[in-house]
Order: structure tokens, then sequence, then C-alpha cells
């Protein structure tokens, strides 16, 4: 969030140089990606929602996208409402986007109806981001977890180790891939050249995020080199809006924020 959300954003200099960002960051602690750790973190939320509210900001976009998978399916509905409520509290109305209903609209917006994924869970927890994403109507053919406990050594991974990785995956039936399902695994700079090797359209939570941004600001979700989500032949999402593109699951209703 504090690291490729940025870097995107500064990005659309080239193509819309009358656009400036200005970041602002809250935390919520966590050191090792546990669910007991997750939940903790998760407690934290109305506190830094309070926070980010003095900045009055366009759009406050959270993660971490396992933190809110683990809690069950549909949880980024109601960890999206937490962080409105708490916003609009002291009177702001920015929207809210979430990595985890963000990564879920970005698979949606490329009307993918299966995906394999990298994560840099420990299995149990990749199988909770694999429950959740199916949930919402989105078949995973295949994931690959990483096993990295430790959240700083998930930073400190190197992205370009993911043009290796996603070799490990079966993608025979695949519509797009989730190069990284976690906004603190580094994946950027990995999005574009794998996309191009595997011929098929990859993102990230972080990608997706960034468009469930710029969407939500009203402008184009178009970032260079970010791949196919961000190219500019995609069109936003409703705001919102979870997943639900295979015809044999019902479509998840979508998430509204009063």
């Amino acid at each position: 969030m504090e690291t490729e959300l940025p870097r995107m954003l500064d990005a659309r200099a080239s193509i819309a140089p009358d656009d400036r960002f200005v970041f602002h960051t809250s935390r919520m602690r966590m050191k090792h990606v546990t669910p007991d750790e997750l939940r903790d973190m998760n407690a934290q939320t109305e506190r830094a929602a309070l926070e980010l509210a003095d900045a009055r900001p366009d759009v406050v976009a959270t993660a971490c996208l396992v933190a809110i998978m683990a809690q069950g399916p549909g949880h980024h509905c109601a960890a999206e409402a937490d962080i409105a409520s708490a916003l609009r509290s002291e009177g702001s109305r920015a929207p809210v986007v979430s990595s985890a209903g963000a990564l879920l609209s970005g698979i949606e917006a490329l009307d993918a109806r299966r995906v394999a994924i990298i994560t840099p869970y420990m299995k149990e927890l990749t199988a909770k981001v694999v429950d959740y994403t199916e949930d919402a109507g989105i078949e995973v053919v295949d994931a690959l977890s990483l096993e990295v406990p430790d959240n700083l050594a998930v930073a400190r991974l190197d992205p370009a180790d993911l043009r290796d990785h996603w070799r490990r995956l079966n993608l025979g039936r695949a519509d797009a891939l989730v190069l990284s399902a976690c906004v603190q695994m580094p994946s950027l700079a990995s999005i574009q050249p794998v996309e191009d090797e595997a011929g098929l359209p990859v993102l990230s939570a972080a990608t997706s995020t960034a468009f469930r941004i710029l969407t939500e600001l009203g402008l184009p979700p178009v970032v260079p080199g970010a791949g196919s989500l961000l190219g500019g032949q995609v069109s936003g999402p409703c705001a919102g809006s979870g997943a639900g593109v295979r015809p044999d699951v019902p479509r998840r209703q979508p998430c509204v924020l009063k």
C-alpha cells in the first residue's frame, strides 16, 4: 500500500500529467501472518480509519487481503462498511476500497471465470483465500503458497522471482493469473513481463486496488506497464461490486455503503 500503490498512481503522470496524488497512511500492527495476529490487526480498523478521516481523503483503501478473507466469505463488505461508518462519524464521505473486494472486482472486470493464484501465505491461509474467491463465483484452478509467515520477510521478497514461480502453476484452464494475492508481496515489476510471456491477463491485489481507487475517483483506470487490468481496455466496476462470473454460481450482491 505504501510502495506499489503510489508507484502506479505516480506513473500515470506520463499519460495524465494534470493528475496529482497525495498519500496518507495509518497502520494496523501485525508481525506474523497467522490467524490470531490477523484478527488482532482487524480490531484496529476503527482507530486507523479515524486517523485517516482527519486528512479528509478522497478515497480510503485498506489491506491486507488475507486478514479480511480469513474471516469468511463476503467479509470485505462488512470491513468496508465498518471503515465507512468510522469515517462518517468524523464527517468524511470518502468511498472505501478493500484489497480483498478489489481483487474480486478486478477479476470480474477482466471477465475471468477461472484463475490461478500465487500467495506468500502458509497453505492454511491460502486455502481460505481460495475458498473466499470460489464463494464469490470464481474457480481457482491452481494455487501456489510460498509459505513465508513473517510479514517483513514477505515485503522483502524479490518480485523478479515471480517470473519463475508462475511456471509452477497449471494454467491450462485459467483465464487470468493473480501473481500476488497480497498487497505486501511485491509484484509490480513482474506483472507486465509475466503477462507477456504467459499470454493471459495478469493482475495482483495491488493492481486491483489501484484499479478500484481510480474508478472511485472517477478517473480512467489506466497505469502504463501494469497489465491488462490497467491497460485502458477494461471498464471500471460498479462501486463495491463483488465477483460472480461463473454461470453456475449465483452472483453475490454488491456491497452497499451508506
